[in-house]
């Protein structure tokens, strides 16, 4: 079952879309209005999380018009939102998504602004791992370094 919910302590969120029937993606939006001063990582708020089988992935990508049209970006290109980061206990599984202001000149969004798309993908594992008993209790490196 995969699907999009809202994340406790949210109160008005933008669900994810897609824009036509054939796009891949789900537009994301931020759910607060940011502003990201210059040549700095800031956390947008989306309000959202998402549901999945265990082998999949939700792939955040930056919008084609993000670096056009407001001089940000995701600083790592992707992000990563796995299974697991549902419902976990430190914040409910709300995705946030790191923007970069690679501008001069600071940038303010409006709430509502679509700032990425995310798209849900299968993956692989191998059958020889050994896996620790590390649990998810949160957000960015909450597995480890």
């Amino acid at each position: 079952m995969r699907k999009f919910e809202k994340a406790k302590g949210y109160n008005e969120v933008y669900f994810p879309k897609r824009s036509t029937g054939k796009s891949a993606g789900y537009d994301f939006a931020i759910c607060t209005s940011l502003t990201v001063r210059p040549h700095e990582i800031a956390l947008a708020k989306t309000g959202i999380k998402a549901c999945m089988h265990d082998d999949e992935v939700l792939k955040i990508y930056p919008r084609s018009s993000l670096p056009r049209k407001f001089h940000l970006t995701i600083p790592n290109n992707v992000g990563i939102i796995d299974a697991d980061y549902y419902n976990n206990p430190d914040n409910d599984g709300a995705i946030f998504i790191q923007l970069y202001n690679f501008s001069d000149e600071a940038v303010t969004l409006k709430k509502g602004t679509r700032i990425a798309q995310g798209i849900f993908e299968k993956y692989l594992t191998t059958t020889d791992e050994t896996l620790n008993d590390t649990k998810r209790t949160g957000g960015f490196g909450s597995t480890g370094e």
